[in-house]
Parts: structure tokens; sequence; C-alpha cells
């Protein structure tokens, strides 16, 4: 049971740890001349969001100037999802590394090795889904079949990319496991976590260009 509630407060430890130290701390002089009005705004739009503080958090850093929109609030939170990714695939390559070296636990390797390919698919996903959001103005804004098409292919890269940070958190069942583990958890965790909210705003952006487009061609 001590070992339990070890493991238990390890885990909570770490997840509160990282989540406030993976979001970059802007200086005081920064806080103080974000825009009141984009600020507003985030934290308007991170009220849907499975991780609403995580959300406010992770974007605030993009306050200091007004923002274009959903789109734009999008585009920054996949900016986040892939930081944190590409965060994680290196914290896993270098476990994966040392857990080679030491050739005492192949099962743990094995593991860790499948969440590198997760993650690593993760910032594949994520990478490809900025590019093709970022292309979006470029295209006929009407809502069409074409445009359908792209938002489709954002949303299943981003959901597949939260699918596979996910398998990466649930490939290490059970309450028993080393810090190293716990770490590799919960930074997978937090990946998942970003990129849930990432895909909530975009579909709120989605869902904001199709009412647009429909009012417009209507008018």
């Amino acid at each position: 049971m001590a070992q339990l509630n070890l493991t238990f407060f390890l885990v909570i430890f770490l997840s509160f740890s990282f989540s406030f130290l993976a979001t970059p701390v802007e200086p005081s002089s920064l806080t103080r001349h974000r825009n009141p009005k984009t600020m507003t705004y985030i934290e308007s739009s991170c009220k849907g969001t499975l991780y609403p503080n995580l959300c406010i958090r992770c974007l605030s850093q993009y306050a200091k100037s007004p923002l274009n929109g959903p789109q734009h609030l999008a585009q920054h939170a996949l900016s986040v999802s892939l930081s944190r990714a590409l965060h994680t695939k290196g914290y896993l390559l270098k476990v994966a590394k040392e857990l080679q070296a030491m050739k005492s636990n192949k099962k743990e390797y094995l593991t860790v090795q499948d969440c590198v390919n997760q993650i690593s698919d993760s910032v594949e996903q994520i990478s490809q889904a900025m590019k093709e959001l970022r292309s979006f103005n470029k295209h006929d804004s009407s809502m069409n079949d074409n445009m359908l098409w792209h938002i489709s292919n954002v949303e299943t890269w981003v959901s597949t990319a939260l699918t596979d940070a996910s398998s990466c958190v649930y490939s290490f069942p059970g309450n028993r496991m080393s810090m190293r583990v716990a770490a590799i958890k919960v930074k997978a965790k937090n990946v998942a976590e970003v990129t849930s909210n990432a895909l909530f705003l975009f579909h709120r952006y989605a869902s904001t260009y199709q009412k647009a487009t429909m009012n417009t061609s209507n008018s």
C-alpha cells in the first residue's frame, strides 16, 4: 500500500510539475504587455476544451498581439502540441537508448520503443495538419467539397495524433512504476491533452468557417 501511494503521488507531482514547466514562463514585462482583448478571447475559446486551464496557460504566450480569429488560435494550439510532441519524442529516444545499453529490461525497452514510434507518428500527423491549415487561405473561400476535404484531412491527422499519444500513455498499465516510466506517462499524457485542446479549437474554427461561408452564399 505504501508503494502504491508513493507511485500515485509521484505521478501527480510529475503531472503538476510538467504542466507548468513545459509551458514557457514569460518575464513580467511581457506579461504586462499582453493584449487584454486577446487574452479574453483565449480564455473564452478555451472554456469548451477538456483541459481549459492548460489551454489558457499554453496559449497565453501568444496574447501579446491581436489574434486573427479562430484559425490563428487553432494554428497556435497546434504549434504547442507539436512542441510538446517533439520534446517528448526527444526524451523517449534518450530513455530507449539508455535501456538498450543496460540490457536489463527488454520488455520495458520494447514498450518505450513502441512509444517512440507512436509519438513520432504524432509529430508527423501534427506537422501535416499545421501545413494543411496554413494553406487554407490559399484555397477557394467557399465551403465546397474541396474545402471540406482539406478540413477533414486536418481533423483526421490531429485525431490520429491524439490516439497515438494516448496509446503511449496506456502502454504502461498498472500503478507500480519506476520514476522513469512515470515521467514517460506524464509527458505522453501532456501531449495527448494539448492535442485534445487543439482538436477542439480546430473544430471550433471549422464550424465558424462553415457558418460564415454559408451566410455569404445565402446573402
